[in-house]
């Protein structure tokens, strides 16, 4: 908190005694200590501009995005460094790497995958490995809407159906 002679110099300005303006300050810090963090994403997506399209949308909405990750060693390492809540990952990547075998590696180190991937059907089959299916062409306003799906169904919210496009797995959850 400021010391009293900023808090007489603000308190002037906005018309209330030092006190109040204290006893304001107070509560806004009460309130804000039960705000919960904003859930972590990474993105793993060899389409560069998509990529930052989803990380500015997803930003917006609230959430924490880590730096991009276009290779499955990249994705592992910032894993490593910074467990995501989720992970959004193509099961197609740059240079032959393979987002299941990804998908695979993340989950055993605890983080969710929602994969994002116009091969539908590959997806499916790796249905073991990941929570969801999002399956291209999507929008930005898509992939907020599955991902805030994701988070609410995990704490048993179910007042809104999935998006059109999200496919449910059995895969362990967000968090």
């Amino acid at each position: 908190m400021a010391d009293g002679a900023d808090v007489g110099a603000m308190a002037a300005r906005l018309c209330v005694t030092p006190d109040e303006l204290r006893q304001i300050l107070e509560e806004v810090d009460d309130r804000t200590a039960h705000v919960a963090p904003p859930k972590v994403l990474l993105i793993v997506e060899d389409q560069l501009l998509l990529a930052m399209g989803l990380k500015d949308e997803l930003e917006d909405s609230g959430y924490r995005v880590l730096e991009l990750a276009i290779r499955h060693q990249e994705a592992l390492g910032v894993a490593h460094e910074v467990k995501p809540d989720l992970a959004l990952v193509n099961i197609s990547l740059a240079a032959g790497d393979d987002g299941v075998a990804l998908a695979r590696d993340l989950r055993a180190l605890g983080v969710p995958v929602l994969f994002i991937s116009g091969q539908r059907d590959r997806a499916r089959l790796a249905r073991d490995v990941a929570v969801a299916s999002l399956c291209k062409p999507y929008s930005s306003h898509d992939m907020v809407d599955a991902v805030d799906y994701l988070f609410r169904h995990e704490r048993g919210d179910e007042s809104r159906p999935p998006p059109l496009r999200l496919e449910m797995f059995d895969a362990v959850a967000p968090t």
